[in-house]
């Protein structure tokens, strides 16, 4: 089993910054593509960022030169920097990890989700 867990969300006044953190444990092998998404009230979950193993990253065009995706691999740990926040960016952000994890004697891929994190930005 792999447990991703999120901090670094609160409440921020539009213009202001947060970061992010996830760090996965557990029976981990490698990890591969890492990303967050979010979900606002009434709205499906949607990607925000992606960073794969070597460093490539894509973002979500609404978020493109504000936040910025980063990722330790040696902590297995993934950021997510935000500045320039607005309103529109009030959400739950989860972070997402594609996990190649130890299964007995063997390896086995999957995917894990985080609790979430609450990132509320005012007016």
């Amino acid at each position: 089993q792999v447990q991703l867990v999120e901090s670094g969300g609160g409440l921020v006044q539009a213009g202001g910054s947060l970061r992010l953190s996830c760090a996965a444990s557990g029976s981990i092998f490698s990890i591969n593509a890492m990303g967050w998404y979010r979900q606002a009230p009434r709205k499906q979950r949607e990607l925000v960022a992606a960073i794969t193993r070597g460093g490539s990253t894509n973002y979500a065009d609404s978020v493109k030169g504000r936040f910025t995706i980063s990722r330790d691999n040696s902590k297995n740990t993934v950021y997510l920097q935000m500045n320039s926040l607005k309103p529109e960016d009030t959400a739950v952000y989860y972070c997402h990890a594609d996990v190649k994890e130890w299964v007995g004697l063997g390896t086995y891929d999957s995917d894990y989700w985080g609790q979430g994190t609450q990132v509320t930005v005012s007016s």
